[in-house]
């Protein structure tokens, strides 16, 4: 599902308006019945209910007075406010509030909140139609007030389009911003709903298509997608009934060292569990016999090492000798920062013919010296949390997450790699563009050595014959859904890595039985 920026929201709107002939009454007035057809299923009904709706002086308002108009023809109790004067409204706006005056429903100019407070304290449900997508700079005054009055009081809240104080592009609160019990949003999704901090703001998100042409959105070319069930469905690889462990993929790990031999053996399982045929983990060999009985089903390959127990430039080349063709490489996992290991990355990497997954202290290397990207030999994956984002884009952990799509663009372009920028809604980037966003996983998952897990799924999945890009979509996916499953199981946090990766053959079953609900409902 295409997630837009404001601009482009505006560009398709324009391009219906002008290009198309819809009205842009037209478009209004079924913005308005979207959210009341929600506000029905919220509530079970209107009759009877008593529904505050705080309106701006935009078109965000205007929608909000369509929702009061037919609130009010179904029988319930609607208090409108406006956050301004009639004058100022805007000119679709202004004609919604004629309607609504004919019908009698008053709308209320406030000054100060202290009057919607008071409805909202008796009220079944509020309607936040303030601002909408056009916010950029801190919501001060009259606005915050409202919005503070919104959030101070236990009545659910619907937004209309974004909750007003949303940045829609970042999904950043713009000072204060409404935390809503679902967000409505008209034609196109907005990036700012689907991730965090905005998704949190957001609640259920329900995209209504307000009769907008596919053609107009189309015409757009909007390179960031939320990837949904169906999305990850497509990718699943399939296996020929015929098929053995060598023609199912096999996978070489480089990783592991002294204190560090988890990270390697779940990498290495997990590439098991996500379908891959043949796993081989090179480890420092003072290491083999902890790492045999770490992972029993994986084929270990004891290799030189340094008085630190870590990897030498002579370990990982006998690694690659002794692996014969994998069909994908994952370095990084508990590799360590010895000296010696980090001049094997620089020295080794660019050997590598196989797809690469690349991880923790792999990239940790690469920060230092970001020109080894360019002598890659083949396609890469990169996995950095935010923190290892930051030191290889040299920028604070605080500009990282203040824009993760931005951020994981830039590390796509720079480094001509896939990158997967992890955390709350992973965010995965091509160099051509294309973003994807992902839905799944938990703060449960919130615990040591998830991305390990991570990168053995992506790998297995390419050594299946995925593309890289699409092993990286599909093992975000999975693996996000597998700690979905171990939180449910567990009942909240607590599960562990292990957790995580042992559902990964439970998520693949769920992921191809259909039964899986989208993130963003559509609907009307």
């Amino acid at each position: 599902m295409r997630a837009a920026t404001a601009a482009q929201s505006r560009s398709i709107d324009r391009r219906a308006i002008e290009e198309v002939g819809i009205p842009s009454l037209v478009l209004m007035e079924n913005a308005g019945r979207a959210v009341v057809a929600a506000i029905e299923r919220r509530l079970g009904g209107t009759a009877g209910r008593k529904v505050v709706i705080l309106c701006g002086k935009g078109n965000n308002g205007g929608d909000g007075l369509v929702v009061a108009r037919h609130l009010h023809a179904r029988g319930a109790d609607v208090r409108v406010f406006l956050a301004g004067r009639l004058e100022q409204l805007s000119p679709d706006a202004a004609l919604q509030a004629q309607m609504v005056g004919g019908i009698g429903l008053p709308v209320a100019e406030v000054t100060t909140a202290a009057a919607a407070r008071e409805a909202l304290a008796g009220s079944d449900l509020a309607v936040d139609a303030l601002l909408g997508t056009g916010t950029r700079g801190e919501v001060t005054g009259l606005l915050a007030e409202l919005i503070e009055a919104l959030n101070a009081s236990p009545v659910p809240v619907v937004a209309v389009d974004v909750p007003s104080g949303l940045n829609a592009d970042t999904g950043q609160p713009c000072g204060c911003c409404v935390r809503a019990v679902e967000s409505v949003t008209f034609g196109v999704l907005k990036r700012g709903l689907v991730v965090y901090p905005g998704a949190g703001y957001a609640g259920e998100v329900t995209l209504a298509p307000i009769s907008i042409p596919p053609a107009a959105i189309a015409a757009e070319e909007i390179e960031v997608s939320l990837v949904e069930p169906a999305d990850a469905r497509a990718l699943l690889p399939t296996r020929d009934p015929w098929a053995h462990k060598g023609s199912a993929g096999s996978v070489l790990v480089l990783g592991g060292s002294a204190g560090m031999t988890g990270a390697a053996a779940l990498a290495a399982l997990a590439a098991m569990r996500i379908g891959a045929g043949l796993v081989r983990l090179a480890v420092p060999r003072s290491l083999n016999d902890i790492l045999e009985a770490k992972a029993t089903e994986v084929v270990t390959l004891p290799v030189a090492e340094t008085e630190g127990r870590s990897f030498t430039a002579a370990g990982m080349r006998e690694a690659l000798a002794r692996a014969g063709t994998p069909q994908c490489v994952a370095l990084g996992p508990g590799l360590s920062q010895h000296p010696e290991t980090v001049r094997a990355v620089y020295e080794v990497l660019p050997t590598i013919a196989a797809p690469l997954v690349i991880d923790a202290d792999g990239l940790n290397a690469l920060a230092e010296a970001p020109e080894t990207f360019d002598r890659l030999a083949g396609p890469a994956v990169i996995t950095p949390h935010p923190g290892e984002m930051s030191r290889l884009l040299r920028r604070g952990v605080g500009e990282i997450q203040a824009d993760r799509i931005a951020a994981a663009t830039e590390a796509a372009r720079r480094f001509g790699v896939v990158a997967v920028l992890k955390g709350a809604r992973t965010v995965i980037a091509e160099p051509g563009g294309a973003v994807f966003i992902n839905a799944t996983g938990n703060a449960a998952m919130a615990s040591a050595g998830m991305g390990d897990v991570l990168t053995g799924a992506i790998a297995g999945l390419i050594a299946q014959g995925l593309t890289p890009l699409d092993g990286a979509i599909l093992g975000v996916f999975l693996h996000g859904l597998a700690g979905d499953l171990a939180a449910t199981a567990v009942g909240g946090p607590g599960i562990v890595a292990g957790d995580v990766q042992e559902r990964l053959p439970a998520a693949l079953a769920a992921l191809r039985g259909g039964c899986l609900s989208p993130t963003v409902r559509v609907e009307w």
